[in-house]
């Protein structure tokens, strides 16, 4: 008697939530014709299935290769009480400290963007105090005690008003390199803006909005004409030599065949380190947004850098270790008027005993521990050239030069995850979190899902129930 086999590859079993409900439900990653889904199941709305990566081999290589021991934050901030992801945040039950800490410091913007997880706008006039602002810088240092990086957010930060102060707070702490997130009208718009910012350097990142070269594709991400705006923030943050990463949201039929023009445009500047990709999420304000339309997995974006932006190849493009379900990394470096791709000489086939076998990485825990530090979000332009430099000076095949940070190029492909998509094995390795005034760090994807505004009320009513059925229990 023959049996029936399914026709799939049952991989592996973890948990998320189920779209309708939010309600923590049973799941299991399955492998078919090399794509691999994360299929769900809830009591009361039945069986989701969700395509999570469009190529098995490379969700293989987050979860068998590129992995490493995870980093505790210094203290943890809530119980465990209700289980994941109703107990954030940090609880005891997290597996990664904070890589990248973000403070909301206004929900006032001077855009409304159709695609928005903040769900900020003009119409919105909240600001933290200063005094709350610190309070959340506190929280990041109690946690990581010099931290990496943190980012200012929004809304518009550049319009609270006590921004220099907020960047003298933060100067005045052991941050190492503080981040702002913008969408660059101020900064194209105020020369004089953007000479009091360059007085804090080296230690600042613009992290500029960046979705297309073109206003009709700008208009359907941002709702405005911005590509003069780009420009003219672009020349004057050149102008004054600050260091800013060009980040891309990008969606499906809308601006992913752009990726390429993206890159390239990036490379023509010396202040850009690089490129951040961010696949469109369905979190806070997402106007017209279809699942099967405009979704897209690493696996798919990565494919796209590899095929436009004729610097990458696949194997340039790596899962980053902290958190390899959701975060992919490549690097190059400016030399002379070349871009050279790096993270070939870095990858598994060189690091894992493969044919090139350059370095067996495993049987040097040295040499593993350089390569997974160098992939991380924790990098500061100039930290990321000082790792690399380092690294190259141990691969015999690389004439290694001596790198500045203007010689670092770098790609991040950075996935949030959203109720449909949502791995909570994958959320507990999260390490981009929100700061909280009450000293929280709320991990990015449960911040935005469970704890933002409104939707902390279902949480609050989630946790009600699980309390009620663990006393039950009692």
């Amino acid at each position: 008697m023959s049996r029936k086999n399914r026709p799939w590859l049952f991989y592996d079993t973890t948990a998320s939530v189920c779209t309708t409900c939010l309600r923590q439900v049973e799941a299991k990653i399955v492998i078919k014709d090399n794509e691999v889904f994360l299929d769900k199941w809830c009591p009361a709305h039945g069986t989701e299935r969700v395509l999570i990566a469009d190529d098995a081999e490379y969700y293989r290589l987050g979860r068998e290769v590129y992995v490493k021991a995870p980093e505790m934050p210094d203290q943890f901030n809530t119980r465990m009480v209700h289980g994941c992801p109703y107990d954030c945040g940090l609880c005891p039950d997290h597996m990664q400290h904070s890589c990248l800490s973000v403070v909301e410091i206004t929900e006032h913007c001077n855009l409304r963007c159709p695609v928005c997880y903040a769900e900020s706008g003009p119409e919105k006039q909240n600001h933290r105090t200063l005094a709350e602002v610190e309070a959340m810088f506190d929280a990041i240092v109690a946690n990581e005690t010099e931290p990496d990086v943190v980012q200012l957010s929004g809304g518009e930060p550049t319009l609270h008003p006590d921004f220099f102060a907020i960047l003298d707070a933060a100067k005045a702490r052991p941050i190492r390199h503080l981040m702002i997130n913008t969408n660059g009208l101020r900064i194209a718009r105020e020369p004089e803006f953007v000479a009091q910012l360059a007085t804090y350097k080296p230690g600042i990142e613009i992290y500029l909005q960046f979705d297309s070269l073109h206003d009709d594709v700008l208009q359907q991400m941002r709702g405005a004409d911005l590509a003069a705006i780009h420009e003219r923030a672009l020349a004057n943050l050149e102008a004054h030599g600050i260091s800013t990463t060009l980040v891309m949201t990008v969606k499906r039929g809308v601006n992913d065949q752009q990726i390429g023009e993206v890159i390239q445009h990036g490379l023509k500047y010396r202040c850009v380190r690089g490129v951040t990709l961010q696949p469109v999420s369905d979190a806070g304000r997402n106007l017209d947004f279809e699942a099967a339309r405009h979704r897209l997995t690493i696996s798919e974006v990565r494919r796209r850098v590899a095929e436009q932006s004729g610097i990458f190849t696949l194997d340039d493009i790596v899962p980053v270790p902290c958190n390899p379900d959701t975060l992919a990394m490549g690097y190059a470096v400016k030399l002379a008027g070349e871009v050279l791709p790096l993270t070939r000489h870095l990858g598994p086939e060189a690091l894992l005993a493969g044919p090139r076998n350059t370095i067996v990485f495993e049987r040097d825990p040295a040499m593993k521990e350089a390569v997974f530090k160098l992939f991380s979000t924790n990098h500061s332009p100039v930290s990321q050239a000082n790792c690399l430099s380092a690294l190259l000076c141990c691969l015999p095949t690389i004439a290694a030069p001596d790198l500045g940070y203007e010689n670092v190029f770098r790609v991040l492909i950075v996935q949030f995850m959203d109720a449909a998509n949502l791995d909570l094995r994958a959320l507990k390795k999260s390490c981009v979190h929100f700061a909280q005034p009450d000293g929280k760090l709320i991990p990015f994807e449960a911040y935005n899902l469970f704890y933002r505004g409104e939707r902390a009320v279902k949480t609050r009513e989630i946790q009600a129930e699980i309390a009620a059925a663990t006393e039950r229990r009692r």
